[in-house]
């Protein structure tokens, strides 16, 4: 991908030589001649590189520097013809990732622009990187739906929320009912596939702002934020009929069903109490007969 440049100097003979100069080597470059102008032409617009003057009229090239490494993800290099009023350190302080004397060597400015080009790839890659690896860290391999470490850590910054505005919260906790036996039968290759189905149907009956855990073997839980018991029961009926209308072991129909257990957070208790209830609502429910919801309040 063609990199993207901005020139920022009032100037014109040196702003319009340096980009007739990068435009030659195939880069996409545009010019502002103020810092002003170029803030402005960030807020629509993203380019990879500015290079800007230090000593403009209105705010300087330092000043803009500041601005933009605050506020955009872009990399500078700064120019400057009066050595005894900027320092190298002070620029790089201000968030410059390059700084070259007047007069502009375009052999030296295109080795600095490839230098800083170049830097920004690698840390774009690593930054991609540690994000993919965050991702695996609180995902199931198996289903794709976020794990138990991430569930109780997400459970805690809901109940924390849940202090803060007194909006209600439930939790759902489901249990694929006769799974050793589906397994024992049809093996665990099976198993898993039906496993992942049933984590599509579970996350298919959810909104936006509910999250869905595999939380260990063929048990599943779902946070709901704002949902109070009564609307939780409906979310999970909707499940129970998602689950058994589902076809498994390619075009067999199996007779697959949950268990759920429902139960809305009371405010000042523990974590694990929060999660032991709906578990013992869970095994109501097998209790009962499976296939059913059952809901236990505080």
């Amino acid at each position: 991908m063609t990199a993207k440049i901005l020139i920022v100097d009032d100037d014109h003979t040196i702003r319009n030589s340096i980009q007739e100069f990068l435009t030659t080597l195939k880069f996409e470059t545009y010019s502002a001649d103020s810092a002003e102008n170029a803030l402005t032409f960030l807020e629509t617009r993203h380019v990879d590189v500015i290079i800007t003057d230090i000593i403009m009229n209105g705010m300087d090239g330092l000043e803009m520097t500041k601005v933009i490494k605050d506020n955009y993800d872009t990399d500078i290099i700064v120019i400057t013809g009066y050595t005894g009023n900027y320092s190298y350190e002070e620029a790089i302080n201000k968030g410059a990732d390059d700084f070259i004397f007047k007069p502009v060597r375009f052999e030296e400015l295109l080795l600095r622009l490839k230098r800083v080009l170049r830097e920004r790839t690698l840390t774009q890659e690593r930054t991609l990187m540690l994000e993919r690896l965050k991702k695996l860290a609180i995902t199931d391999n198996l289903t794709k739906l976020f794990n138990s470490r991430h569930f109780y850590s997400q459970l805690e910054n809901e109940i924390s929320r849940f202090s803060r505005y007194q909006r209600p919260l439930s939790l759902l906790l489901i249990d694929v009912d006769h799974f050793k036996e589906f397994n024992d039968t049809h093996g665990h290759l099976e198993g898993d596939k039906v496993l992942y189905h049933i984590a599509k149907k579970i996350t298919s009956c959810l909104r936006t702002m509910d999250t869905a855990y595999r939380y260990g073997g063929e048990e599943f839980t779902v946070i709901l934020p704002e949902t109070t018991c009564s609307s939780a029961m409906s979310v999970s009926e909707r499940i129970n009929e998602a689950v058994k209308n589902e076809l498994f072991n390619g075009e067999e129909k199996k007779d697959m069903s949950v268990s759920i257990g429902v139960t809305e957070y009371l405010p000042g208790e523990q974590v694990t109490e929060f999660v032991r209830r709906a578990d013992k609502a869970m095994y109501m429910a097998k209790e009962g007969g499976r296939d059913r919801t059952t809901l236990l309040l505080p």
